[in-house]
């Protein structure tokens, strides 16, 4: 078996599946079961696509290339801007919606066990404790990443196995199919495939071998898209659509992510689904927390040139937590519309730039690399006029 292999295809999968999942049925409601099928299958394509380019992009350019360093090689400077800012603005939407999610959760399980808390309180204590996790470094986090990938994906397992059998096929087919334009169900959509920045980390993992890196970039995009719509098929299916705890009443809720928890145990009725759903959105949550944090920190670490000791780390650490911590406080219910808003900067950052490299850098500048995505012009006119339109709608409204 081919370790390294199996270990980039798993980087992949836990890099896509983690709290994005948990607003992916809640987004997609009001379209129904088979909209988010159709939208899961388009996002995935554009996101895939994206990502082939990206490592088109990549083998044109060096070892170690990063986003930057390929878009002003291919762009110029102007694309590099493009890329770091967005970049910066993905992470920060995200940490924004995990800690939103994750303070919403910690707020709930703390009033199950008897402890009264405000919600800003929540909020600022799942900050602390998690973050300084991220805090102590990339060795705290690598192991507690890895306890909790275990146990997420052990929980998902077994609550999927528990549900399934729930499924009602009545609530499966509700929902408006005539919705799948909303801006919001494909936003969060693409946000879930959101793993394409770490292609050039692949590059040098696999020292170059394409075979290999094409292999583990189709594998671990499926592994997602088949976990996704057992997902939406597992909450859609017990979950009702309308009424009060409903999924549209969970989408327009300030605690979407504690909401779709008590409403899936209702709806269950059986207190393992509790216990499993309440583990695997919390870890979900978690994971997607930790990894985010540490990235952003590597970022800011780099980007002003401060060394991540003592008091460096401590003005690191604050950069990287204040301004989200301060955006849930004065808008506690900015879960789904922050994982929103970080759809747009993938679509930016990982399909129109990629598409816009790969235009430039094949047809303006003639660079030649060991691997060309089939499709020529038209995949690229369709990936830009595909972002294009998403940016503008989200926009406009």
């Amino acid at each position: 078996m081919d370790f390294k292999l199996l270990g980039s295809i798993l980087l992949i999968v836990g890099t896509s599946i983690g709290a994005g999942m948990l607003a992916l049925p809640i987004a997609t409601a009001q379209i129904g079961f088979i909209g988010s099928l159709v939208l899961l299958f388009v996002c995935w394509f554009v996101m895939t696509a994206g990502a082939f380019l990206l490592l088109e992009v990549n083998l044109w350019m060096p070892t170690n290339s990063n986003l930057n360093t390929m878009a002003r090689a291919t762009i110029g400077p102007v694309g590099q801007i493009i890329s770091w800012v967005t970049f910066l603005l993905l992470l920060y939407s995200l940490l924004c919606a995990y800690i939103g999610g994750g303070s919403d959760l910690f707020h709930s399980l703390l009033a199950a066990a008897g402890v009264e808390v405000p919600r800003w309180a929540a909020s600022v204590l799942f900050t602390m404790v998690f973050g300084s996790i991220v805090y102590l470094g990339i060795k705290s986090v690598d192991y507690v990443n890895r306890g909790l990938m275990f146990v997420k994906f052990g929980a998902y397992f077994l609550l999927i196995i528990l549900l399934l059998p729930l499924v009602s096929t009545a609530k499966l087919v509700a929902g408006n199919i005539h919705s799948i334009t909303s801006a919001t169900a494909i936003t969060v959509t693409i946000t879930s495939f959101g793993y394409a920045a770490i292609v050039p980390s692949l590059r040098i993992y696999f020292a170059g071998d394409v075979e290999k890196l094409k292999r583990a970039i189709l594998i671990g995009s499926l592994i997602p898209l088949i976990c996704y719509i057992a997902w939406d098929a597992a909450i859609m299916g017990i979950i009702p659509l309308g009424g009060e705890h409903g999924l549209i009443a969970i989408l327009k809720s300030q605690n979407s992510t504690s909401d779709l928890v008590s409403s899936l145990s209702t709806a269950a009725a059986e207190s393992s689904v509790t216990f499993f759903a309440q583990l695997f959105t919390s870890i979900c949550v978690l994971t997607s927390f930790l990894g985010v944090a540490l990235c952003l920190t590597d970022f800011w670490s780099d980007g002003l040139q401060i060394e991540k000791k003592g008091k460096g780390n401590f003005i690191i650490t604050a950069i990287t937590f204040l301004p989200p911590l301060l955006v849930v406080l004065f808008s506690p219910g900015v879960f789904v519309k922050a994982l929103e808003y970080a759809g747009i900067y993938c679509v930016v950052l990982l399909i129109l730039l990629p598409a816009w490299m790969a235009w430039r850098g094949r047809y303006a500048k003639n660079f030649k690399g060991k691997f060309h995505v089939p499709g020529g012009k038209l995949l690229l006119i369709f990936l830009v006029l595909f972002s294009i339109v998403m940016i503008i709608k989200e926009f406009v409204g």
